[in-house]
């Protein structure tokens, strides 16, 4: 208590420098794997991409990332275990700010796509092992997270498969290409658009005071959808003629063209529910430092959030992708396989539908892993040799030394913390 009331200031101030650097190592990693299918398949050029994530995920960290947090992301640990020894919560938060954005940058900087919540459970995990002990820990939540390593990929790249082949049958490997794009493309922005607005209502919305039935969500995703495809099918029949029944390379360059429209449209959305969701992840442990130094050292489960941590969060997103996010798009848009608009489109489709479902069934999920599975199911709808093993085996492994290796750093920086300020 007596540390809490005298470096109060102290704490907060360098928990709020640890948190920025976690929301930048969220930008330069998370955010940048998810523009990366928009930029390796050439609908979007980088400085676009960076742009309207920079735009998107700001406006979805400050407009809906929440007035109220779980103070521990997850509820991985039991926080009462700490009621005795408040200030020894406030240096595992801050260790676990610092080791999970330390992790992120490495791994952005190598171009691995890793994912932000599992680096910062792992650390959270390990300062809670070292400073109460393994009792304090959910280890059935921790199994879930290991299952999700096969389970979401897997999900994923199953429906961008579908979804790839699909569109292969119903319109590339026609006579017309063109006028079976005219035909179907428009059924395309309406399950497109259907998961987008469940994304953003049950993932971008909740937080600022709409709260609406799964009924509700759904009965409004249709309704915004069915306008969307009509509107779509007007726009695709008066931009593209139907000009001749040959298969040319402008026939196949057209249907492109129309997919790139679906990709940009939904590269937005994504980083809009994105912003508002994983933005907790820097600014859950955050809060819980600040919320527990005002209070005292009186520990609360859930805590309002300080009107400047979520300009912090947003803010500092958008440092981590404008300084390091292109090492991890190139990974993601054309390091595992060859990205057109069409089969970057169904991998970004794949990714939204898994997050929908998961988030229905309380899966828990990794937009990373999603992403990267969507990406590798449409590489093998092409045939095994159309992925890149080597680029898969490097990206598998970092998701493996992830969860140890926030640990790991955590355990460090904790003992470092209690040095510093005992």
């Amino acid at each position: 208590m007596e540390i809490l009331a005298n470096y109060g200031t102290i704490l907060i101030l360098v928990a709020a420098f640890f948190g920025l650097l976690m929301a930048i190592g969220i930008g330069a990693n998370d955010v940048a794997n998810a523009m990366g299918t928009s930029v390796g398949s050439k609908a979007l050029t980088v400085k676009q991409a960076i742009i309207i994530a920079m735009i998107f995920e700001f406006a979805g960290a400050y407009l809906a990332g929440g007035e109220v947090t779980d103070t521990i992301r997850k509820g991985v640990i039991d926080t009462s275990l700490y009621a005795a020894n408040p200030e020894v919560l406030v240096y595992g938060m801050m260790s676990a700010l610092l080791a999970a954005g330390t992790w992120l940058l490495v791994a952005s900087y190598m171009g691995w796509p890793v994912s932000t919540t599992h680096s910062i459970i792992g650390a959270i995990i390990g300062f809670a092992c070292v400073s109460v002990g393994t009792d304090a820990v959910d280890w059935s939540s921790v199994q879930g997270i290991v299952g999700s390593w096969l389970i979401t990929p897997l999900i994923s790249g199953l429906f961008a498969y579908a979804i790839f082949i699909s569109a292969q049958r119903l319109i590339f490997d026609t006579d017309n290409p063109v006028i079976n794009a005219k035909r179907f493309v428009p059924v395309y922005m309406f399950m497109t658009t259907i998961v987008i607005a469940l994304v953003t209502i049950k993932k971008g919305l909740k937080h600022v005071g709409l709260h609406l039935s799964s009924g509700e969500a759904w009965l409004a995703s249709v309704a915004v959808s069915l306008i969307v495809m009509v509107f779509g099918y007007i726009y695709i029949n008066r931009k593209y003629t139907d000009d001749g029944s040959t298969v040319d390379s402008n026939g196949y360059a057209g249907v492109e063209r129309i997919f790139s429209l679906l990709m940009v449209v939904t590269a937005c959305a994504m980083a809009f529910a994105h912003g508002s969701n994983d933005v907790a992840n820097a600014i859950g442990p955050l809060s819980a430092v600040v919320t527990t130094v005002q209070n005292m050292g009186e520990i609360t489960a859930k805590s309002q959030i300080a009107w400047w941590i979520l300009p912090l969060g947003g803010f500092g997103i958008v440092i981590g992708l404008a300084t390091m996010g292109h090492k991890v798009m190139a990974t993601v848009g054309t390091g595992i396989t060859e990205l057109t608009p069409s089969r970057g489109f169904a991998a970004q489709l794949a990714t939204a539908s898994t997050v929908v479902l998961a988030s229905g069934t309380g899966l828990p999920i990794s937009t990373t892993q999603t992403l990267v599975g969507g990406v590798i199911g449409v590489a093998f709808a092409r045939g095994i040799a159309a992925l890149n093993l080597g680029v898969v085996r490097n990206i598998v492994a970092s998701w493996v030394v992830t969860l140890p290796a926030g640990a790991l750093l955590a355990v460090i920086f904790y003992y470092a913390m209690q040095a510093v300020f005992s």
